[in-house]
């Protein structure tokens, strides 16, 4: 399954101590080893893991056989993309990072207190850039929307077993409502999607590109109403009130 291990105890240490978790219910996705989940249950965690892999069982409920008796510990056999979840209030995982983005997303529309959760490098800077950045793009645009993103540590690849190619990252996600209130979330998401999709084109051609979408003469109409300043921009210039407001304004002209 691709699977790589952190191995790092420092890191592990970090990670378990980044919120407070002691009487928290914490949800943890991919347990693997037990490393994470010992320093979760030490803590004072109440956790509930979902593992994917049936092979590992038998050692996590070897080693954990006391907190399995007491109840402090669950655990769940399944694909956490897919499977109920447990009720939790915090997350802690090492994110497989094939499905980092269906994961993450599903979380968020579940709703917690905070997540801290491992990704790869590059997927996690972009989650974290800035308008103006070259990494700046659809997820940024949609993590941001609804959660304040901030790193906690970055790791090479020596601190799994066994190593991956690539370095990994740690962010700490905080969720809030929106800086400014959505109209409807779908258009809203459809035209982040459909403005990133053409990056490197102006706002104004990227609306027209979606007349297939919603029409010509709403999607003319909006153009009419917005600044040249804001037209001649390109998607990565917006910020996060940016998108909204225009999402806004086009969800206005289709209703």
């Amino acid at each position: 399954m691709d699977q790589h291990f952190l191995v790092d105890t420092s890191a592990v240490a970090l990670i378990a101590d980044t919120v407070p978790v002691s009487g928290r219910n914490v949800l943890e996705i991919g347990p693997g080893g037990g490393i994470l989940t010992d320093a979760l249950l030490s803590r004072g965690a109440l956790v509930r893991t979902v593992e994917l892999d049936r092979t590992l069982l038998p050692n996590l409920e070897r080693r954990f056989a006391a907190e399995l008796a007491s109840g402090q510990l669950e655990i769940i056999c399944g694909d956490a993309a897919k499977v109920r979840l447990p009720e939790f209030e915090i997350v802690v995982a090492n994110l497989p990072y094939s499905i980092s983005s269906k994961i993450t997303f599903r979380l968020l529309e579940t709703g917690f207190e905070s997540a801290v959760l491992m990704y790869q490098l590059e997927f996690g800077r972009r989650m974290i850039a800035s308008p103006k950045d070259t990494e700046y793009g659809r997820l940024s645009v949609m993590t941001q929307t609804f959660a304040g993103v901030e790193m906690v540590i970055e790791l090479p690849p020596a601190s799994f077993s066994p190593p991956p190619e690539v370095w990994s990252i740690v962010v700490k996600i905080t969720p809030h409502e929106p800086p400014v209130p959505i109209a409807d979330r779908t258009v809203h998401a459809i035209l982040v999607r459909e403005l990133f999709s053409h990056r490197r084109k102006t706002i104004r051609n990227g609306l027209r590109g979606m007349r297939s979408i919603y029409g010509d003469a709403a999607v003319t109409n909006l153009i009419t109403t917005l600044p040249a300043e804001m037209l001649d921009k390109r998607p990565e210039m917006l910020s996060i009130a940016d998108f909204i407001d225009l999402s806004n304004c086009l969800s206005a002209l289709i209703a």
